[in-house]
């Protein structure tokens, strides 16, 4: 049998026989790293340490120091949190139990679970850690596998669709617990260290609410009981910070049920900031030489099928019948930037030719995974759409990612770069996709920029180059975004004359430097705390006035400062309730006022960190906040006004 070449992660080849294993590649480059191994990566995807490698196959052995173990420790976690049901709970149908960034959770039919039965199961699955239970992988012939779960359709299902070409199919055995399962797994139950069982929701089978719904329960898995009790401090933070609480303490948005679900209200202090966000992201657009266009919210879906959108979108789009013909609400904004190009005539000296759009669209996600402002069915794109030659596709999205480090600085944001691949369900040629993707790649190369690989996670149009936002607590959001696309100018026969006067077809860049108002509005609410910059806050100044007899000098220095947001406190409170009530609203300043201040016609300031200047200048103060919102510092800054 001929050797095969398989790629390593610092780019040497190295050969090993045809039949070898990723366990046998560890042993080819060192017995150490063959005896540490515990799974691999096979051209992105997390393997089981005895899958067969095949030839040109890029591969990354996967140990106990790895990136990729929390989630192989992660996947084992749930089948023993499946093993301990079983236990307790013998006709619990089990359906899928995937790992997820912080544990695992695993969708249960068949029985009635609440939160008070955590506990038991809990003791359960730290008795089978501490039994240290070898847990191995089998493989068995379809017809028994059918065989065993000839009372349980879910399992069924799976091996009639994910497994239907595998015979023998996989399972993975510990004890008296056996699942289908492709793995990888830990070797043995003792190697999760900590474990907690965190709540129960209902989800439905395949995500589909049109099927069944089951009991999803959640857990949490770690290594240690130390990374466990810091996971639990940093979630009880979280809490804290649910922007969906925020929200409704600072009376920013709402999703009443009688609006309908996944539709967000946006109240006037909410607005306020997200006015802000657009006039930010307006003048970095006007800049950077892009154009304002508008469209509409709904098309024939004849647009949609020629952009490509209705055979990959059709099921997330809201479709309706206008006079026997068929609508849909926007699911992107690009194919009307595209259309308004179409309506022109270009040269190529007139590219690159630049739009944006703060546009709405409407995506049909399911209910059941609609949460607050992170996933809803309407939200609004600050969405940008260029069109250039390929010469400049470099030029164009270097500039492009410079604008958006320039929000991620405004906002004092850090975030995780990652160049998004081919997805299985695309459009185009494989020379096409092969192109777009080497040039971004060159893009973040000359930018030296550390990024990484996330295959199968590209547009169906174009590969992307996608920024993850980092809040305060270390927790990661989908953000802005850049896209490649060679597919879409094709679709549409979008053109431009050459310098040989013949016609070219222009790159199609797609950009957004939030990624959605929504998503990014929620991430600044948890980010801030709700303790927003002056220049975004919906309340910048509040005016206290001690008693009414200060009322006609508070509204004197209101129109002082009529360039910011002010409101005067005008309730017959103490001083001391006036404070705490602005304190509890977040606003950056108070201005307090008595008769010393109405009688030298000065103000005491107040910050909401608790900083006071007294005799301040009213037009001092005014300066000060002028240079305050136009540098759009993050924290008021107190700085001698005297």
């Amino acid at each position: 049998m001929s050797d095969i070449t398989v790629t390593l992660p610092d780019g040497s080849e190295l050969s090993v026989p045809a039949d070898a294993t990723v366990e046998d590649v560890a042993y080819e480059i060192g017995p150490g790293l063959g005896r540490d191994t515990i799974a691999g990566v096979v051209d992105g995807e997390l393997v089981d340490a005895t899958t067969s490698v095949y030839d040109d196959a890029r591969v990354v052995i996967v140990t106990e120091q790895s990136d990729e173990y929390q989630r192989v420790l992660r996947h084992s976690a749930a089948h023993v949190f499946a093993q301990a049901l079983q236990r307790e709970y013998p006709d619990a149908k089990l359906t899928i139990g995937p790992p997820t960034d912080d544990g695992f959770y695993y969708d249960i039919a068949n029985v009635d679970l609440d939160e008070g039965d955590l506990e038991t199961i809990e003791a359960e699955m730290e008795a089978i850690i501490d039994a240290d239970i070898p847990i191995e992988r089998e493989y068995r012939p379809r017809e028994k596998a059918f065989s065993k779960y000839d009372d349980n359709r879910y399992k069924r299902d799976i091996l009639e669709t994910e497994a239907a070409d595998e015979d023998p199919v996989s399972f993975y055995v510990q004890d008296d617990f056996e699942d289908l399962c492709q793995g990888p797994h830990v070797d043995s139950t003792g190697k999760i260290g900590a474990i907690t069982l965190l709540n129960i929701s209902s989800a439905y089978w395949r995500g589909d609410e049109d099927n069944e719904t089951l009991t999803r329960v959640y857990g949490a898995a770690f290594e240690s009981e130390s990374e466990l009790e810091s996971f639990l401090e940093r979630r009880e933070k979280a809490k804290q910070r649910d922007h969906r609480k925020i929200g409704q303490e600072l009376d920013l948005f709402s999703i009443p049920d009688i609006t309908g679900p996944g539709l967000p209200l946006y109240h006037p202090d909410g607005k306020k900031i997200l006015n802000e966000l657009s006039s930010f992201a307006r003048s970095l657009n006007l800049e950077a030489g892009y154009e304002p266009v508008e469209t509409p919210h709904l098309f024939r879906t004849e647009l949609w099928k020629q952009s490509g959108h209705y055979e990959n979108y059709v099921d997330d789009m809201f479709l309706l019948d206008v006079s026997d013909e068929e609508y849909g609400l926007k699911p992107m904004n690009c194919p009307g930037h595209a259309t308004i190009f179409d309506q022109h005539s270009w040269s190529y000296r007139d590219l690159p030719v630049r739009y944006f759009e703060d546009g709405k669209v409407y995506r049909k996600e399911q209910r059941g995974e609609l949460s607050g402002l992170s996933r809803v069915w309407s939200f609004t794109i600050d969405d940008g759409h260029l069109f250039c030659q390929p010469e400049q596709i470099e030029q164009e999205v270097t500039h492009v990612m410079d604008a958006i480090y320039s929000v991620l600085d405004t906002f004092g944001l850090e975030a995780h770069v990652a160049l998004a691949t081919r997805p299985e369900k695309s459009v185009g040629s494989d020379e096409i996709w092969e192109d777009a993707e080497t040039q971004l790649r060159s893009v973040l190369e000359s930018q030296n920029i550390d990024y990484d690989l996330e295959p199968g996670d590209g547009a169906f149009y174009g590969p992307k180059i996608d920024f993850a936002f980092e809040d305060a607590l270390g927790r990661q959001w989908d953000g802005p975004t850049v896209q490649l696309d060679f597919n879409m100018p094709d679709r549409f026969g979008l053109s431009y004359t050459g310098e040989d006067n013949a016609d070219h077809q222009p790159v199609m860049i797609h950009r957004a430097l939030y990624g959605s108002y929504e998503r990014f509005f929620m991430v600044l609410i948890e980010h801030f705390n709700g303790k927003f910059p002056l220049w975004l806050a919906p309340d910048q100044v509040r005016i206290l006035p001690i008693s009414d007899d200060q009322l006609g000098y508070a509204h004197r220095i209101k129109n002082e400062l009529d360039d910011f947001r002010v409101s005067i406190e005008d309730r017959a409170w103490t001083l001391g309730r006036k404070i705490r009530a602005a304190q509890e609203e977040r606003v950056p300043y108070m201005i307090i006022i008595g008769d010393d201040e109405a009688s030298t016609e000065t103000i005491s300031v107040r910050d909401r960190k608790e900083r006071e200047q007294q005799d301040v200048d009213i037009s001092t103060f005014r300066s000060h906040l002028q240079s305050e919102y136009e540098d759009k510092r993050l924290e008021p800054d107190f700085i001698d006004m005297n």
